[in-house]
């Protein structure tokens, strides 16, 4: 059986770090995530709002380099859990326990420490990618003419 989910979303609050009785690290927070279609009426897009709990490094992380507003994509699975109010009445909540927590946009406003996304190689930490932003990394550089030369191929004694 397969339960994973994968969420894009805005953190609505600033991720909440606490640790269990053994000192494990879990954090707690929520996405606001648009739906794919509007409302025909109002011509807008519905949003949900999905509760979200990490843990260990991942929570560490997440509580470190998110903020309230900041983009995220989350990735773990659906969990279900029964609880009972103070009134005595069982209730239920769902909420995704994150395997995964990446940056999904880019730095902003010189914010977040110098980090930002990237793709294709970096440090992984908590199962997210962080890139330190620096010149060499800003932009690709032409490589020079002279490191280039042509090969010469015969291409007829190729199988196919």
């Amino acid at each position: 059986m397969l339960n994973h989910i994968v969420l894009m979303g805005r953190l609505t609050r600033d991720p909440e770090l606490r640790r269990t009785g053994s000192g494990v690290a879990v954090a707690s927070f929520s996405l606001a995530v648009d739906r794919d279609f509007q409302n025909r009426e109002s011509g807008e897009r519905e949003t949900d709002f999905i509760d979200i709990v990490a843990w260990r490094s991942t929570a560490e992380f997440v509580s470190k380099y998110f903020t309230k507003g900041r983009m995220a994509v989350v990735s773990g699975r659906l969990q279900i859990r029964n609880w009972t109010d103070k009134e005595g009445n069982k209730r239920r909540s769902a909420e995704v326990v994150a395997d995964n927590v990446y940056f999904g946009d880019s730095k902003r406003d010189g914010q977040d420490g110098g980090f930002h996304q990237s793709y294709g190689g970096g440090q992984n930490y908590g199962g997210s990618q962080m890139f330190s932003q620096s010149p060499a990394m800003s932009a690709p550089q032409p490589a020079p003419e002279h490191d280039f030369a042509p090969i010469e191929d015969d291409d007829s004694e190729l199988p196919f």
